[in-house]
């Protein structure tokens, strides 16, 4: 089932008027789009063959566990002359935590961590987007996890764009960022006898995301 089939297309803002010029002298230099990447304006949807959305979070102390979800649903629109107009919508699916260990698995997806049974889903919605570099861009948006949601801030890399053998059009990014998880009720917590965690509550999430550009309906 398409998670997205009730929702409404994305609302794009209409064009910004043309700015006038400033009395005052500016005390930066703006980062201004590529105008290479014009062209990229459009939605785009991630291709999960190969993409990875990730996490990694510090066990025991002193080792890192890393994981994946493996199914999950998208909604892109990226504008390449207006990147304050992009938005991005992300629907994952709980219960398709992988890390490789069955038993480890199970215990993330019941109710000591996401609980999946009642919260099958986790979902990030985009609410503001900049560039802060010349191939970084800076998006804020909503992180939902178990029916509590907080903002989040991820750092997107532009890692460039192709047409495939396909003649599909294709777009590579890598975003990072670092959450408590305790800011959403995933509070399950085992002491070590030294004194630790058995598992840090900074968990770092990673998206390696490929996304595939939307033919236009009609």
């Amino acid at each position: 089932m398409n998670l997205f089939s009730r929702a409404t297309p994305f609302r794009r803002p209409e064009p910004p008027t043309v700015p006038q010029p400033s009395t005052t002298s500016p005390t930066a230099t703006a980062v201004l789009p590529d105008p290479a990447l014009e062209p990229l304006t459009g939605e785009w949807v991630i291709d999960p063959a190969h993409s990875r959305i990730g996490f990694s979070v510090r066990h025991a102390m002193v080792t890192t566990v890393r994981g994946a979800f493996t199914e999950f649903q998208s909604r892109l629109y990226f504008d390449g002359r207006d990147p304050s107009r992009s938005q991005a919508e992300i629907v994952i699916n709980t219960a398709s935590v992988d890390t490789g260990v069955e038993q480890r698995d199970a215990h993330l997806v019941g109710r000591d961590f996401l609980d999946a049974r009642a919260y099958p889903r986790m979902r990030f919605t985009s609410t503001a987007v900049e560039l802060a570099s010349a191939d970084v861009y800076r998006m804020t948006g909503d992180l939902t996890i178990k029916n509590t949601t907080c903002s989040v801030v991820l750092e997107l890399t532009y890692i460039g764009h192709v047409t495939d053998p396909f003649g599909y059009d294709r777009v590579g990014f890598d975003g990072t960022t670092t959450i408590d998880r305790s800011d959403w009720g995933l509070t399950y917590s085992t002491r070590l006898a030294e004194g630790g965690a058995m598992v840090s509550e900074k968990v770092r999430l990673q998206f390696d995301i490929a996304a595939i550009r939307t033919p236009p309906v009609g």
